[in-house]
């Protein structure tokens, strides 16, 4: 499963809040940048943002002289930050959630920027989308709660561990789709009435 700091673009390209915008401008075009980190002021300011479309929006718009208008009047700070280990989908939620379209990743300093091109163009959700991976591994766990419990019973500590692995799947799965949390115990009611020789579904009372 990809993280951030698998596809995030470790060149990162900061400014000064104190510059103007007129500078944040000729950066992004000689950098053929859409947004640059703006950097703290000290170790435990936060990091900002400025983007074209604050530029346009805010500058533009309303015809004021970027030679005048400094990046700290117009950036967003404290800006939404990535940790380098969230995987990619959760960032991908992230930004849908906000309506951001980039992100610097940090953990402790600044590591890098992650964007909405980085996740379409570097991740491998086409190839094994999240969903489908969570079906596969839905499936094996059912196979290894069914195991436990036959080896070791319905009530014991390792066969409730089993099922509640399924359980906690199935909730991640149910949350990527927007439905319903199903219940692991419904799973194991199937698994009874599937198999009701089996030594752990004796006693069971669904």
């Amino acid at each position: 499963m990809m993280k951030a700091e698998d596809i995030m673009t470790k060149d990162v390209v900061t400014i000064r809040g104190s510059a103007t915008v007129a500078e944040a401008v000729g950066l992004m075009k000689e950098k053929k940048l859409r947004a640059l980190v703006v950097d703290r002021r000290y170790d435990n300011d936060a990091y900002g943002m400025v983007s074209e479309t604050d530029i346009v929006y805010k500058v533009i718009a309303y015809g004021k002289d970027p030679k005048q208008v400094r990046v700290y009047e117009i950036m967003s700070k404290p800006c939404i930050v990535v940790n380098p280990e969230l995987s990619v989908e959760y960032v991908a939620r992230l930004f849908a959630n906000t309506g951001i379209r980039r992100a610097p990743v940090i953990q402790g300093k600044l590591l890098g920027i992650i964007s909405i091109t980085d996740i379409l163009t570097k991740s491998n959700f086409v190839e094994t989308p999240k969903t489908l991976m969570l079906e596969e591994k839905i499936e094996k766990a059912i196979e290894v709660a069914r195991a436990t419990c036959t080896q070791h019973g319905a009530y014991s500590k390792s066969c409730a561990a089993a099922w509640d692995e399924v359980e906690e799947l199935q909730a991640e799965a149910a949350h990527q789709k927007a439905e319903p949390i199903p219940s692991a115990k419904i799973s194991f009611e199937e698994y009874c009435r599937e198999n009701p020789a089996a030594p752990e579904c004796r006693n069971y009372q669904p």
